[in-house]
């Protein structure tokens, strides 16, 4: 199985045997691949119900729940890792989801699109209009998507809250783009994090 580009950096820097909670886990893919190539022993958090059963048939271990409420039940340092990735800009409450991540985990990924990506300007630019691309496929009126965060508002958010970023990558499709072009060039950022 092929994960998303965003997932695949987070599998690939999960160390094995962790104990992971995903939250915003959708369909499993994520857990499966960390629970079958890493050892780990992955959890899952998620909202919609049709995911949540997609990922319970693959023998995974998925409660349904929103990370906007039900964080707050976590016990602190109960994992390795706490995962949110493309769910950020979802949240009604981001710093308050930010701030459970980095209470539950020892160690937070988070990834999100980069709404500041030279597609998204130029559409507004020259169309008026939101985009609709294949990372953004919804219309405005239709997406789950209720904050438009770009990677230099997201660094600052880390900055004035003092979270450490042990790593950052930043992606256009599969490609990967250097920190000096990524807030023009990436379409998704994926952030590992520490307090």
């Amino acid at each position: 199985m092929t994960l998303r580009p965003d997932l695949a950096v987070i599998a690939d820097h999960v160390a094995s045997g962790s104990r992971v909670l995903d939250i915003g886990c959708g369909d499993g893919a994520l857990m499966a691949a960390l629970r079958d190539r890493r050892g780990c022993d992955a959890r899952g958090l998620e909202l919609d119900a049709g995911n949540v059963a997609a990922a319970v048939a693959r023998g995974l271990s998925v409660i349904q729940g929103d990370a906007d409420v039900d964080l707050a039940a976590y016990p602190d340092r109960s994992f390795d890792y706490a995962i949110l990735s493309q769910t950020l800009q979802t949240a009604r409450a981001p710093d308050v989801v930010l701030d459970h991540l980095l209470r539950i985990g020892r160690r937070a990924f988070v990834s999100f699109p980069n709404f500041a990506q030279w597609r998204v300007r130029l559409s507004l630019l020259w169309g008026g209009r939101m985009p609709v691309t294949p990372q953004l496929p919804e219309q405005w009126f239709d997406t789950p998507n209720i904050h438009h965060v770009t990677i230099d508002d997201f660094r600052a958010f880390l900055r004035e809250r003092r979270v450490t970023v042990e790593g950052a990558w930043f992606l256009s499709g599969d490609r990967q783009r250097s920190s000096a072009a990524a807030n023009l060039l990436a379409q998704h950022a994926v952030f590992l994090l520490q307090r």
